[in-house]
């Protein structure tokens, strides 16, 4: 007999085109009744036509082949799945690199990364770029990925006092990414070594920064809205129908994924226990690895979003 799992996870993804004339976010999910492993694999593209929305096709297909290879022996993925998360980015990358080369009018393309995994009560995750992993714990949302764009300084910046906090937000600089999957080396990437650990009646979101045309505050009061018992499919959908409802303009692409921690009914069977010598706990300074000095993408000219 199977062991009892440790968690349930409901999951749900949404997407929407926003006021773009092209869609070029991608992703796709694995979440097995049964199974010990669940992923999202989520990327925004960039590059305008004909260019980010394969540059996003190309980071999901390789990291989510990659992690669905190497899922299928759980304990040793966990076991090993800082080098999997990092291999399976920086695979993916030098895959935009030879499209590149082969097309060399796709030149400028690239795509963030932002791929949660859970094991049990375990996240971990990697991240490049600015699209954001939060969890809602408590009535309270949080960031627990790093963004890699001009945001933080600039914020940090209003936070001194140096510029006034509507400058800073209205900032021209604040999309132009640290950190980026464009073929090239890799500036940075988030990867922790030690998961957060989850506990029932969290919500963890992975999404395309489409979705900060709401702030956390608003985020926040959506998934409050929804009540304890929501399903994901009706927090996704409210917080699509949430930036709708924002009207903007210029409204880029949004996609979500929604996962739902639920505690396991008495009987439940499916899920493996955790293998040993991983460490659980929240996620320790350090966690990014920095490959080479920053260079700062604007999104504009052949990066563009």
């Amino acid at each position: 007999m199977q062991p009892r799992p440790e968690m349930h996870y409901d999951a749900a993804t949404a997407i929407s085109q926003g006021r773009r004339e092209e869609q070029e976010d991608a992703i796709s999910t694995d979440f097995q009744i049964g199974a010990p492993i669940g992923f999202a694999v989520l990327s925004d593209g960039m590059g305008g036509h004909a260019a980010g929305d394969v540059a996003s096709k190309i980071i999901v297909t390789e990291v989510f082949s990659e992690l669905k290879l190497q899922s299928g022996a759980p304990e040793r993925f966990e076991r090993e799945i800082g080098a999997i998360l990092r291999e399976a980015a920086l695979s993916a990358n030098q895959c935009l690199r030879g499209h590149v080369n082969a097309h060399p009018e796709a030149r400028g393309m690239g795509a963030t990364l932002v791929a949660p995994v859970f094991a049990g009560r375990r996240l971990y995750w990697i991240s490049v770029g600015d699209s954001p992993l939060l969890l809602y714990r408590d009535g309270v949302l949080q960031r627990l990925n790093e963004d890699h764009s001009m945001a933080p300084q600039i914020d940090f910046m209003a936070e001194a006092g140096l510029i006034a906090a509507e400058v800073a937000h209205n900032h021209p600089d604040r999309g132009c990414l640290t950190s980026v999957l464009i073929g090239d080396e890799v500036t940075r990437i988030d990867c922790p070594s030690e998961p957060v650990m989850l506990r029932g009646g969290d919500v963890v979101i992975a999404a395309s920064d489409g979705l900060q045309t709401l702030s956390e505050e608003a985020i926040a009061a959506v998934i409050a809205r929804c009540g304890a018992d929501a399903p994901a499919a009706e927090i996704a959908g409210s917080l699509l129908a949430e930036v709708e409802r924002a009207e903007d303009p210029e409204q880029d692409n949004v996609t979500i994924a929604v996962v739902r921690i639920r505690d396991p009914e008495p009987g439940a069977q499916g899920a493996s226990r955790a293998p040993q010598g991983v460490a659980a706990g929240r996620r320790g300074a350090g966690g990014a690895t920095v490959l080479r000095p920053l260079q700062f993408l604007r999104r504009g000219g052949g990066a563009q979003r």
